[in-house]
């Protein structure tokens, strides 16, 4: 089996110009764990995932102060995003990738199209998916 025939096709992804209040947005609006960043040339240069904002949205200081808060919303999201994140391509083998992010601890992983654009990204629950009814537990 491929990634093509599990991965989200058309993903959501957002620039480098994103701020991290617009990011936080989207991931909670779309109900995602994983946007892709790209460039102007819409070119894969990092990926965020809902750990980076694990203790987002922040709260006031002691001191009661919001300017803190509204700083870090207004941040661009490039100051959090991993980046050069590693991709897969669509006709990726599915066992090939499962290997690869267990390796490396990923969640989700874009997936590149010829042109090097994010086509798709792939997550482990797509995996956890694809699996045959057989190997799947019983409930």
């Amino acid at each position: 089996m491929q990634i093509d025939e599990i991965m989200m096709r058309a993903p959501r992804t957002i620039t480098s110009g994103t701020t991290i209040g617009e990011a936080w947005d989207v991931l909670g609006t779309l109900e995602l764990r994983h946007l892709p960043v790209t460039n102007e040339n819409r070119e894969l240069i990092g990926i965020v995932s809902d750990g980076e904002f694990s203790t987002w949205p922040p709260t006031p200081s002691s001191t009661g102060r919001l300017q803190g808060r509204a700083a870090l919303r207004d941040a661009l999201v490039s100051t959090i995003m991993m980046g050069a994140p590693i991709s897969v391509e669509p006709d990726d083998c599915v066992q090939d990738v499962y290997e690869l992010m267990h390796k490396i601890k990923a969640g989700a992983l874009p997936v590149l199209g010829p042109d090097d654009e994010v086509v798709g990204i792939v997550s482990y629950l797509d995996i956890l998916r694809s699996l045959p009814e057989v190997a799947r537990p019983s409930s």
